[in-house]
């Protein structure tokens, strides 16, 4: 449903966008897909010039041009960029949960420490291409600041982000570093997280992770979450 594509974008914000009709295209130096591809929700009257254009613009960029297929896409895109030789990519679930009991375990912060940012950046930024660190990880802290936000820490051995979002609370940046794991940490800062969004007044909790993350899903499994969505990207 297209709830959750809005939501998800209004989380995670690209610092820049730009409007195509009902398409945004986001950009965020490379930073994560879902800053870096095409949110196209909508009907389209010509979807194939609609891909020509945002093909343009991420050449124009440098960038491999990305889409996010959610439930609220654009009718008959996917299989369209699929023609077009599109791979699909990281297929996600969104997950749910109605009740936000929690705990005050993690220490929640407004804004993201050094130790909070080097934590998540120590679990996620090998993703980014070497000799970009350092502007790679700006562009994060670009990301993670763009909305106001609670950051739950559990010193510097596992994090993770919260958004309220009216009567959603969306859970972010989990991380846990290699040598703290099976320890229980995640669960600890999962339920600070869950328990600040009750408090903030915020009735349901919604998170995404890949489906080949066996190991996280089992964990929010068990913390009650259920699989409520899914979207994929298509990469050019």
């Amino acid at each position: 449903m297209s709830e959750f594509d809005r939501l998800v974008d209004e989380a995670w914000p690209a610092p820049y966008r730009v409007a195509a009709g009902d398409w945004v295209y986001r950009h965020a130096g490379g930073v994560t897909k879902r800053a870096n591809s095409v949110l196209p929700l909508g009907e389209c009257p010509d979807l194939g010039k609609a891909i020509d254009d945002a093909e343009g613009f991420y050449a124009d960029l440098g960038r491999p041009c990305v889409f996010s297929i959610g439930g609220g896409a654009t009718p008959g895109l996917d299989a369209e960029l699929e023609s077009r030789g599109y791979h699909l990519v990281d297929p996600t679930l969104v997950m749910t949960r109605s009740s936000l009991e929690g705990s005050a375990d993690p220490t929640i912060a407004p804004e993201p420490s050094p130790g909070w940012v080097d934590t998540w950046w120590r679990v996620d930024g090998g993703r980014h291409p070497a000799g970009t660190e350092s502007s790679a990880k700006d562009w994060g802290v670009r990301i993670l600041t763009g909305v106001p936000a609670a950051y739950a820490s559990l010193g510097e051995k596992a994090v993770g982000r919260g958004v309220r979002q009216g009567e959603w609370l969306g859970i972010y940046c989990m991380a846990v570093v290699p040598e703290a794991r099976r320890r229980g940490l995640a669960g600890a800062v999962l339920r600070g997280l869950l328990g600040w969004g009750r408090d903030q007044g915020a009735t349901r909790a919604y998170l995404v992770v890949t489906e080949g993350n066996e190991g996280a899903r089992a964990l929010y499994e068990r913390e009650g979450f259920t699989v409520a969505g899914r979207y994929h990207y298509r990469v050019r």
